[in-house]
């Protein structure tokens, strides 16, 4: 292999590793700005539980998620690096079919534990618990 077709591999392989535009995959700085978006967005929800700023529990239930689901876009494009033209756009068409099948799933799974629950066990009272052995 002559010494111009090696350089060219190199320079080939070193383009790889840049994005579209010229900039790298991973910054330093977008490394830092992950990390703090991740840090606020976990201190957030624990600040608002921990101080009871948020009494009722399906309201904290719902912040929680809420922030959670923030910080699961923060850390797939921060530390990921997914969007939508990342691999020609099959990154994200593979994480549209991930999230349908986990919400299948999870929406599956509450209709029949619920059901489990409302069919399965008996009405008892407590005092009918008193009188067992």
């Amino acid at each position: 292999m002559s010494q111009l077709q090696m350089s060219e591999n190199h320079h080939i392989e070193h383009d790889s590793h840049h994005e579209e535009g010229g900039h790298a995959h991973a910054t330093l700085r977008g490394y830092l700005t992950g990390f703090i978006l991740s840090v606020i967005l976990t201190a957030i929800p624990f600040w608002l539980i921990m101080n009871k700023s948020v009494t009722n529990p399906a309201t904290a239930a719902a912040v929680i998620l809420a922030f959670a689901a923030v910080q699961i876009l923060v850390h797939m494009i921060y530390f990921l690096h997914m969007n939508t033209k990342s691999e020609g756009g099959w990154n994200m068409l593979a994480l549209i079919f991930t999230l349908v099948l986990v919400v299948i799933t999870l929406a599956g799974s509450m209709w029949v534990m619920h059901h489990m629950n409302a069919n399965m066990m008996p009405a008892m009272s407590t005092h009918d618990m008193r009188n067992m052995p």
